[in-house]
């Protein structure tokens, strides 16, 4: 409080009044907020960009970065049709060029009699263009083997991020013991423990099996629930299916047992489904949560709450920066409901070029349409370059001793771990880091090769692990992996 004092009386000194935002005074909150998939390992990596592009010497030409999964970012090519759209709803005089499919042309053309204006600078409804919302419905029907969907119950959204934070907005409450505790998955997708630091809410961690290749088990659930109980009030259960960082994808047994924990227990389910199409490994299947919740039938699918969400980011799509999405709901309070839409009016509307894109995923073009054939045929070289680079990656990791990863069932990611000596974890913890940042951080100033340690996802105490796409174009990948594969050799013998 002295220093504060004297820095005060000092500003007052000078004719400088203090600022009314500082880091004292700052929302708490937002201090407590941890992004590692954007954190100090990428900022290292940018400036290690900046370098290179002034002449500045290297161990490396360029800077790799298997951070995250931006498919566009690591060379995956756009669905023609979703940017042919795209193009003819941002510029409608494009109707007459005879380089656009006709097909094309309709779409844009449904697509802007419903904006105001017809125009893509025209706001929307807060919860999202009225046709586009049927179609999501419809999308999900077919999707579901016929189950209904109802448009109502179906949200555009800024990407699925903003959905997810959006209703945990409406879920924590509570004070002290009281506060809303939200069961997330360790590893997780730092998205949720930054949106519960930003809302004050209580993380509740249950940790996956990675000896049994990254499976959820209901025991390990009721263990943390049971542990959570004496401190917060567990109300949320957040599931990632396809996994994310894990790659695992969870079976209709599994899935089961879930509603059926979450329904006894008391816990609104959320669903992250943003994978559903990256499903690789021979056996694995995806299936909804809705879908499972519908077809277990009363009391599971007339009272359990469940929102569910989707994306244009992932896929086959990869449109990252278009920034589409959805969130369905089931079974929410009906006056709840009216506050999750009021809730999103206080946001406008989610980006319409991205409820364009979202708009061709769920309503693609039908088999009768000019561009049906080149439609599919894309969409399935980019899942098939996927599953075999899913392959790869397993492959190549697990012939490097003190490397072992997981087979990547789904989702765009790996998530090896990793040995480290003794020597390393101890040299790591001199320089205030934890031991699988020390190995990224040099990894990367040594190879140019950015991946995110697994400390930024959460694993168990004593185990290390890095989180890498598996986006990087087949030429560079096998290099990628090798020289990963390489450095840790050389990083173990150095510090053994």
């Amino acid at each position: 409080m002295a220093v504060r004092t004297v820095g005060h009386n000092q500003a007052a000194m000078n004719g400088l009044k203090e600022k009314v935002l500082t880091l004292d005074t700052m929302n708490a909150c937002v201090k407590r907020v941890e992004y590692a998939v954007r954190g100090p390992i990428v900022l290292r990596a940018l400036e290690l960009e900046q370098e290179l592009s002034q002449g500045v010497k290297k161990p490396f030409t360029e800077v790799i970065r298997a951070n995250i999964g931006d498919a566009h970012a690591m060379g995956q090519k756009p669905i023609t049709f979703l940017r042919q759209v795209l193009a003819l709803c941002v510029h409608p005089d494009l109707q007459d060029s005879p380089d656009f499919p006709e097909d094309a042309k309709r779409k844009a053309r449904s697509i802007l009699q419903a904006c105001g204006g017809q125009s893509l600078g025209a706001y929307s409804n807060s919860s999202g263009i009225q046709p586009i919302r049927e179609h999501v419905a419809q999308y999900i029907q077919r999707r579901d083997g016929g189950i209904p969907a109802d448009p109502n119950n179906i949200f555009l959204s800024t990407g699925a991020s903003d959905a997810i934070v959006t209703v945990l907005k409406l879920l924590v409450a509570g004070e002290g013991r009281c506060r809303t505790g939200v069961l997330i998955p360790i590893p997780q997708y730092p998205l949720y423990s930054a949106a519960l630091a930003e809302l004050d809410a209580v993380q509740v961690d249950y940790y996956l099996d990675e000896d049994r290749a990254w499976a959820l088990d209901v025991a390990e659930l009721r263990r943390a629930l049971c542990q959570a109980r004496g401190h917060c009030l567990p109300r949320v259960l957040c599931i990632i299916n396809p996994g994310n960082p894990t790659g695992q994808v969870q079976t209709r047994e599994c899935i089961e047992a879930v509603i059926r924990f979450a329904f006894e227990e008391r816990l609104f389910l959320m669903a992250d489904e943003v994978y559903q199409d990256n499903v690789y490994a021979e056996g694995s299947q995806f299936h909804s949560f809705k879908k499972v919740l519908m077809e277990m039938g009363p009391p599971y699918s007339t009272q359990q709450e469940l929102a569910s969400f989707h994306s244009i980011s992932k896929g086959y799509m990869g449109e990252c920066g278009l920034r589409g999405g959805y969130v369905e709901v089931v079974n929410m309070d009906p006056a709840v409901q009216q506050q999750l839409q009021k809730l999103v009016s206080v946001r406008l509307c989610p980006p319409l070029p991205g409820q364009v894109a979202l708009d061709v995923v769920v309503s693609p073009p039908e088999p009768s349409d000019p561009s049906f054939a080149q439609f599919q045929a894309e969409k399935q070289e980019v899942l098939a370059q996927l599953a075999a680079k899913a392959k790869l990656t397993e492959q190549v990791f697990n012939e490097a001793p003190g490397i072992r990863c997981n087979p990547v069932q789904g989702a765009m990611y790996s998530f090896p771990r990793i040995h480290l000596p003794p020597r390393a974890v101890r040299r790591a913890k001199e320089l205030g880091q934890a031991p699988d940042m020390f190995f990224c951080l040099r990894l990367l100033e040594e190879t140019g090769i950015c991946v995110v340690p697994g400390c930024g996802f959460g694993q168990r105490e004593g185990t290390y692990h890095f989180r890498m796409t598996i986006l990087p174009a087949a030429e560079k990948l096998r290099p990628l992996l090798e020289k990963l594969s390489q450095f840790h050799a050389k990083f173990t013998r150095e510090y053994s």
